[in-house]
């Protein structure tokens, strides 16, 4: 609905100083009030823009809201995000798109990218809340994997080596992946990930990949998260382009996807070995059926995580808390 606004955003951005009404009304075709309407709604989505009657109107500064527009910039993918969805606010992008794949094709969903600015009832793990205020990245990827159902755990895996990969290019941070799906800076928190399913027997109908990630957010703001938690601003000390960092997730993202549709898992497992904080770790496991302790030695190709007990025995756990001792 807000196309001929961004057209008329393209023009200012490619000009160097103020451009006038009646030159943006004569390149678009349309009227001078339509252009005075447009730039409003632009300044309704963040955008600083000045106006004055000699000289017309000047972007003075993008907007920080993770627009499509915005990430579109530098997105430079084949599929993932080329069809995105933006949301001020929303229960839950995981909710949008189960809603979104249950009433249409899945098929024709594949790689569109679900975007809230605020969650208002955000989803974790095993049905958990999951604290989302406005400066974070909350979306949900949509997928229609050409991946058997037992390795579908993978995507979840690739997710999570993006995400890690994308914050240490993006910011020198070292972040490294907890078992099962959280992303660590530190002993703090920083992203987790969840992996929505609808199949039956060896048919995929789609997967919902929900990425939550704390990226401006004050530390105050955390205080209700019941883990220890961190986000990008307070690591760096300063508010980073949410838009240019989520272009580079999904750019990651979508590389190691394509070698899990191509069948070549390894690279994404090794991968992941490579920045798992758990592997080599005492840990203490919470299942819904028991608890026990051991040593994380292992995770085998369909995302299970292999624990030497005090015992010996080694047990492979499938889903469950990891707790590191």
């Amino acid at each position: 609905m807000y196309d001929a606004a961004f057209r008329v955003l393209e023009i200012l951005e490619s000009s160097d100083g103020p451009v006038s009404g009646e030159s943006i009304s004569n390149k678009l075709g349309i009227s001078r009030s339509a252009v005075w309407k447009h730039v409003k709604e632009l300044k309704n989505m963040g955008y600083e823009i000045s106006s004055s009657q000699k000289g017309g109107y000047k972007l003075e500064q993008k907007s920080d809201r993770l627009l499509p527009h915005e990430i579109r910039k530098k997105l430079r993918t084949r599929f993932i995000g080329k069809k995105m969805k933006y949301f001020e606010n929303t229960p839950s992008t995981i909710w949008v798109g189960k809603k979104l794949a249950s009433e249409g094709d899945a098929a024709n969903l594949h790689g569109l990218v679900i975007i809230a600015e605020e969650q208002t009832g955000g989803i974790g793990r095993l049905g958990r809340s999951w604290v989302s205020p406005a400066g974070g990245i909350w979306i949900t990827i949509v997928l229609k994997p050409k991946i058997p159902v037992d390795h579908v755990f993978m995507v979840t895996m690739a997710a999570s080596v993006a995400v890690a990969r994308a914050i240490r290019k993006e910011f020198d941070l070292g972040a490294l992946i907890k078992w099962p799906n959280d992303v660590y800076i530190g002993d703090n928190k920083v992203a987790g990930l969840l992996l929505e399913l609808s199949a039956e027997a060896d048919t995929i109908h789609y997967c919902l990949l929900g990425i939550g990630i704390d990226v401006n957010i004050a530390p105050n703001e955390l205080e209700a998260v019941p883990s220890a938690a961190t986000s990008i601003s307070s690591e760096v000390g300063y508010d980073v382009d949410r838009a240019s960092f989520l272009a580079r997730i999904l750019r990651e993202f979508e590389s190691r996807y394509l070698l899990m549709e191509s069948e070549e898992y390894e690279p994404v497992l090794r991968e992941w070995k490579s920045l798992s904080c758990t592997l080599e770790h005492r840990v203490r496991i919470n299942t819904l059926k028991t608890t026990f302790e051991g040593e994380a030695i292992d995770i085998d190709e369909f995302g299970a995580l292999l624990i030497r007990k005090d015992n010996g025995k080694v047990v492979r756990v499938i889903a469950g808390d990891c707790i590191h001792q």
